[in-house]
């Protein structure tokens, strides 16, 4: 199974693309959708969606798996954000793909089976899980790789194949 994880953003929106097989993880692709600061804002959701349908079209994730918004401190960027999430997830559901949400406690579950992991205790288990030297940058497209992650694991799961069944 091939997920798409995203990691939403405006400025900067991370994607990793992870394939899934018999408990195995491996990292196709990553990266990042970023828009010029400075820009129209409608603008800058045009890009987001522009790319976002490019990005679809070229990986070809059978699932694609999106970070819940977590409203912090500045709620201006947060509607900024959410904006931008409903693009992403417009855009996800327009090319037929069935899409998951994670709160960032659940990605963090999943990965390193602790819902208040750090940060740094996220990206070191998902290195150690992709088998990889160095987590790729930015930190946006390193996130999107644990959210694809924490679908695979939540997707593969016993209890995901007895709720199917």
């Amino acid at each position: 199974m091939k997920i798409l994880g995203i990691d939403p953003g405006y400025g900067i929106i991370g994607f990793g693309l992870v394939e899934a097989e018999r408990g195995q993880f491996r990292l196709l692709r990553c990266g990042a959708i970023t828009t010029p600061a400075g820009m129209d804002f409608s603008a800058r959701l045009e890009i987001v969606y522009e790319d976002m349908r490019q990005l679809l079209e070229i990986s070809k994730p059978d699932v694609v798996a999106i970070e819940e918004l977590f409203f912090g401190q500045n709620v201006t960027t947060g509607i900024g954000v959410a904006q931008s999430r409903g693009v992403i997830l417009l855009t996800i559901r327009q090319a037929g793909l069935e899409v998951f949400s994670y709160k960032p406690s659940q990605v963090k579950q999943a990965v390193v089976g602790y819902g208040n992991a750090t940060k740094h205790q996220v990206m070191d288990m998902t290195k150690r899980l992709l088998h990889l030297d160095a987590m790729p940058k930015p930190d946006d497209a390193a996130d999107a790789i644990a959210i694809a992650l924490c679908h695979g694991r939540s997707a593969t799961s016993l209890l995901a194949r007895i709720k199917e069944g």
